[in-house]
């Protein structure tokens, strides 16, 4: 996993190396500058035929001050450069001061503002982490004359304008190629819109320690590395039974699709034995699509509930009488872990009881996984999509808090939330999921995950990381106009090791 810090826990591991680790700053603004540094230099060797000018521009604080740096280096490494100083230097950082003491005994060009049109290399220094104010007057001019110069665009540590917290644009904001961000990746990089503005975001190690005592981990993280790694061990002496069984419930009266995409989808992430319940109507399409899973109708329910290992339901159901009686079911009986997805989340929305016996389930232990997407997280919180998207952790977080449930969160960035744990943002997949039966497959793979005994959260993390990847790996193959829901659960694509 990595983690991703807000400019506070930031702060704090800057504060705890210099102060208690005994790095002093000046160091670490040496080391963020030969980061950037190294990454000029390998543009500049894949593109021999280009100048060898730079522009730096810098603000006044410490991110500013690393820009002065680089400027000295690149100059050291026989590059033209140029530095322009926006803001008011009497009210420049001690770091900033003493780097431009420093610079001002190299052959380096101080301007007012660019001279020229283009440059081999941009790099934005005007502000660092902790923004939280608009863009706005002298820096927003030099903002907008910044994006108009032609050349490769380096940010320092974030591109300047974009909120390092939440990815928000602050009034106007860089618009970088590649993004040098230090010791830790900040959210505000990987978070839309920011991440967009970034470009290609490098993490340098430059000595920042880990170890804070007052923060001993940031509040967010995501997963990464080889998917196939994250699934459960195999025992090699397992059966159907012991690898996890299914209940699915799903469907309605001759609306099959979203129960075969489910029911494939746990047993590609490695369920034993997956039962649908849904109308007779459907058995014979199901029972074609989905051979290896068993059936079972309505009347059939308690008994499912009986044996199976975790009770999926929501794909497809329908938010009529019957499916509010199902889940009605599920949630008095038993105490499976159970994930409630799709219609299943509108029922809650719309019935107060249901959404009672919910609350009353998981504060009693049972474990709980709710997957909604932007629209039905505004519906289960009485809020508009556009307040949603302002800040879809937070209220995913707020969900979680609530009714004591696993949350996942959807959207472009899935964020999966439980009270007491970090929050771990899925940064797979790409554009191409973004069709019909794609959440369906989802719940299906947490469910499976679930019933082979991988903890509710740890399952929502894993599906919703390994989803990602096979949409990634789909889109590779067909594009991301071309992708379907049926595509992430087909054997081709499940070659996960």
């Amino acid at each position: 996993m990595r983690y991703l810090v807000t400019a506070d826990e930031m702060r704090r591991l800057d504060q705890y190396t210099i102060e208690e680790i005994g790095i002093p700053a000046a160091v670490l603004m040496e080391r963020a500058a030969l980061a950037v540094a190294d990454r000029v230099r390998n543009y500049c060797t894949g593109h021999p035929d280009a100048g060898r000018t730079a522009l730096v521009m810098a603000g006044m604080g410490n991110n500013g001050g690393d820009g002065l740096a680089l400027a000295r280096i690149l100059t050291e490494r026989k590059m033209d450069v140029t530095v322009w100083c926006v803001g008011d230097e009497d009210r420049a950082s001690a770091e900033w001061k003493r780097q431009k003491k420093i610079l001002e005994k190299y052959s380096v060009n101080f301007c007012s503002k660019p001279d020229r049109n283009e440059y081999t290399i941009l790099i934005d220094a005007l502000f660092g982490v902790g923004l939280s104010r608009a863009v706005a007057g002298i820096q927003a001019a030099a903002v907008e004359c910044f994006n108009g110069l032609r050349g490769r665009k380096f940010a320092v540590d974030v591109p300047s304008g974009i909120d390092s917290d939440t990815g928000a644009i602050l009034g106007s904001c860089v618009r970088a190629e590649e993004t040098v961000t230090f010791g830790y990746c900040k959210r505000g990089l990987v978070l839309y819109p920011g991440c967009v503005q970034a470009g290609e975001v490098t993490v340098a190690d430059i000595g920042i320690a880990g170890n804070c005592p007052q923060l001993e981990e940031p509040g967010m993280y995501a997963l990464d590395g080889e998917p196939g790694q994250l699934l459960p061990a195999r025992e090699p002496a397992g059966n159907k039974g012991s690898f996890g069984k299914v209940l699915l419930i799903a469907g309605s009266v001759n609306m099959a699709g979203a129960a075969i995409l489910a029911a494939k989808a746990a047993y590609r992430s490695g369920a034993g034995m997956v039962k649908v319940i849904s109308p007779a109507e459907n058995r014979e399409i199901l029972q074609t699509a989905v051979p290896e899973a068993l059936f079972g109708t309505e009347r059939e329910l308690s008994a499912g509930m009986d044996w199976a290992d975790v009770i999926a339901i929501g794909p497809g159901l329908g938010r009529d009488g019957r499916a509010a009686e199902l889940l009605r079911q599920v949630l008095c009986r038993g105490e499976r872990p159970t994930l409630i997805d799709a219609d299943g989340l509108n029922l809650l929305s719309e019935q107060p009881e249901l959404r009672r016996l919910l609350a009353e389930s998981a504060g009693n232990g049972r474990a709980v996984v709710l997957t909604p997407h932007v629209g039905e997280l505004a519906r289960l919180l009485g809020r508009s999509i556009a307040e949603i998207k302002e800040n879809l952790c937070r209220y995913g977080e707020s969900l979680a808090m609530e009714l004591q449930a696993v949350v996942v969160a959807k959207d472009a960035r899935t964020f999966i939330c439980r009270a007491g744990r970090p929050v771990c943002v899925n940064l797979s997949g790409n554009s191409g999921l973004a069709t019909a039966g794609s959440g369906d497959v989802l719940a299906g793979m947490i469910a499976g995950l679930m019933a082979q005994g991988m903890d509710a959260y740890k399952a929502a993390c894993t599906g919703a990381y390994i989803h990602g990847c096979l949409g990634d790996r789909v889109s590779g193959q067909y594009g991301e106009h071309a992708c379907m829901a049926g595509d992430l659960v087909s054997r081709k694509e499940w070659s996960l090791r």
